[in-house]
């Protein structure tokens, strides 16, 4: 996942910005005689606020520079200070966004969260700004610098679509619009993040948990057991927790960490995002998020859901009826399963029809030995080299970091990536990849950060990893992995995480499929204990049982992406949030809703993707198009890799995504992939 940045031109669909460090910029703003990172002088809120502040003033320069030009407007003296004034807004909303994130302390993050709010207000006034625009309209687009060309038409299209045509009373309008929904967004974030909340258990109640699981806790003094909402915690319990009881109560509690604080907020931000979009001339918010992505409008995107409901439809309901069947079987009955059992009833399945036990895969998946095998396998199939940082300053004692060099050619520095992997207090609670520092060609690398919640990072716990974990991990470093090699162009703005929206997903779902691969998987899974290399027998268990339920799987994809839609595309006043999500679970997903269900409040993506949480369907769809290419039995070594990269990720946002995926494909992406992909357990 990429979190949405709250300084992106129109709060739509992006990217989780974060942050990173060691980058050289070759230019005379301000900031430039400060360090890249606020963190260097320690996580300090003035520090970070001066340091933020100075690349404002840089980004006031930069526009200054382009306001100030006398005869014609040309790239060298328009386009390369609007990107410069882009890339220090960048660089201060990237820094802000992570401190708020990750931050050590609560006034460090109370800080992160005013900055990012400020940013944000400065980036709208840019997007409102008549002058900049004019000035970029008068550019003569050149005929052989096709990426330049799209860069510019694409700023003036984002320009149009931000309001910048309106009159001054109506911009007034859109920038307090725009601020509010900042502002609630960040509010909304925070209060997820701030969620955790406890569930008591028996020792009865533990039965079917992991035996690490169960030493991690320590029973109170009446004996009883305090587990909380962090992903180590609530994860094993949907899946392994043989009891019912305590299945629901955490199902429940997990979906309520935000509830009911977040509900009054949402609800301020849909308001505000519909009067943005009607005060734009859109119908609906709906409308007006995917004027720009590949879907190209809500009418465009209520067809494909179709189509992805016609072709996902069938395999759903035949995984359904076999886990109906077996699950009766074990419990005689048992009229129906619920969501919260969801999980639980298809492990055991798995366990019963593949002979695949998930707890069987975890020692084979220690946390260390995943990190070291996603790097090994990236730095094969994208041809680079990842190379430890030891002194690197950092913001928390536990992030690793990386600097990462072309393997070819010259074998030239890439960029830097962080990995902060483990859960701590106050630490956003979910799962991203988070771009800080844009790349520009010959003056900046590219550098980027995972935001992660695995278990481990703690003396003596070796962070055994669940299957879906490790597919987690090797999911967002394909975001990374996209960032750095697509920041290696001219434009700060132009990079991998500037795509469009609803395309940003392809490349790190595409990685997920890798998983998968026997040759892979072996050279790095490894008994945390004996060192014993994971059995191929158990591998192949492990992917048939992985195959199952994929119909069901996007069918709680076309949930989430209808849900995300319907309270996009109407009178925010009609959105009973909670009859819409029993309405959408009840027509999607095969399992008993839960009375008290307030997945909503703490549906991040609401604020992030908004209405375009699609995108997760799209680019499943060009993903496993993508994956489809490769040679099964070379996956790393094959000419298709260095293509991939070549025509999709190095190419970042110089060209549109529905080119992009032309260029590899040698065609629009089309659903058949997608039906192999679904149908591989009944073959």
């Amino acid at each position: 996942m990429i979190f949405t940045r709250t300084i992106s031109v129109r709060l739509v669909a992006g990217v989780c910005m974060a942050v990173l460090s060691g980058v050289t910029v070759a230019q005379s703003s301000p900031a430039a005689q400060d360090p890249l990172h606020a963190w260097m002088g320690g996580n300090d809120p003035a520090a970070l606020e001066a340091w933020v502040n100075a690349r404002l003033a840089a980004a006031k320069a930069d526009v200054a520079k382009i306001v100030a030009v006398k005869g014609e407007h040309t790239v060298a003296n328009t386009v390369r200070p609007y990107d410069d004034a882009l890339n220090e807004l960048a660089l201060a909303g990237n820094e802000a966004y992570l401190m708020y994130a990750v931050g050590d302390a609560a006034p460090l993050r109370d800080k992160g969260q005013a900055l990012v709010a400020t940013i944000s207000s400065v980036s709208t006034d840019l997007n409102l700004n008549q002058e900049v625009y004019r000035a970029l309209a008068a550019v003569p687009l050149p005929a052989n610098d096709a990426a330049t060309k799209h860069y510019v038409e694409r700023a003036l299209l984002e320009y149009r679509l931000a309001g910048v045509d309106k009159d001054d009373a109506t911009r007034a309008k859109i920038r307090q619009l725009q601020d509010k929904i900042t502002d609630a967004s960040l509010v909304f974030g925070r209060n997820v993040a701030d969620g955790k909340l406890e569930v008591k258990a028996t020792k009865e109640e533990l039965k079917g948990l992991p035996d690490d699981y169960i030493a991690r806790h320590k029973p109170n003094a009446d004996g009883s057991y305090t587990l909380n909402t962090d992903s180590p915690d609530s994860t094993p319990v949907f899946s392994f927790a043989d009891d019912a009881g305590l299945r629901k109560r955490m199902y429940l509690t997990y979906d309520q960490r935000a509830y009911p604080k977040n509900v009054a907020v949402l609800k301020s931000i849909l308001e505000a995002r519909q009067e943005l979009a009607t005060t734009l001339g859109y119908k609906t918010f709906a409308d007006l998020a995917m004027a720009d992505q590949m879907i190209g409008s809500a009418s465009n995107l209520r067809k494909f859901l179709q189509e992805v409901d016609e072709a996902s439809r069938g395999a759903a309901d035949k995984e359904y009826a076999l886990l109906m069947e077996f699950a009766k079987k074990q419990q005689p009955g048992l009229a129906s399963i619920s969501v919260a059992d969801a999980r639980y009833w298809a492990e055991q399945y798995r366990r019963s029809k593949y002979s695949f036990d998930a707890q069987s895969v975890r020692p084979y998946f220690p946390y260390d030995a995943v990190e070291g095998g996603i790097l090994k396998t990236a730095a094969s199939l994208f041809h680079v080299e990842f190379r430890p940082v030891k002194d690197a300053k950092v913001w928390d004692a536990s992030v690793s970091t990386y600097d990462v060099f072309d393997a070819e050619g010259a074998k030239k520095k890439l960029g830097r990536i962080y990995l902060d992997m483990h859960p701590r207090d106050g630490k956003d609670k979910w799962f991203s990849s988070a771009p800080v520092v844009p790349g520009i060609r010959g003056r900046q690398l590219p550098e980027g950060a995972l935001i992660c919640n695995f278990s481990g990072g703690v003396a003596g716990d070796a962070g055994l990893m669940e299957y879906g974990e490790v597919v987690t991990f090797f999911h967002e470093f394909g975001h990374l992995m996209h960032h750095i090699l697509g920041g290696q162009g001219e434009w700060s703005n132009a990079g991998g995480f500037n795509v469009e929206g609803d395309f940003v997903e392809a490349p790190s779902q595409m990685l997920e499929e890798m998983f998968r691969d026997p040759a892979i998987l072996s050279s790095f899974a490894k008994h945390y204990k004996t060192g014993e290399t994971i059995p191929a027998g158990l591998i192949a268990q492990m992917n048939a049982a992985g195959a199952y339920g994929r119909g069901r799987w996007m069918q709680g994809q076309l949930l989430y992406s209808t849900y995300s839609l319907q309270v996009h595309d109407r009178d925010p006043q009609t959105v009973d949030f909670d009859a819409l999500l029993k309405e959408d679970s009840e027509k999607f997903s095969h399992f008993t809703f839960l009375e008290g269900d307030r997945m909503y409040a703490s549906f991040t993506h609401l604020t992030g993707y908004s209405s375009n949480y699609y995108t997760y369907v799209l680019d499943k769809v060009i993903a496993v198009d993508f994956f489809a290419q490769f040679d099964k039995a070379n996956l790393l070594g094959g000419a298709t890799a260095m293509r991939y990269r070549r025509s999709v990720l190095e190419q970042g946002a110089t060209k549109p995504a529905a080119e992009l995926v032309k260029d590899f494909l040698g065609r629009p992406q089309n659903l058949e992939a997608l039906k192999v992909w679904i149908d591989e357990e009944f073959k």
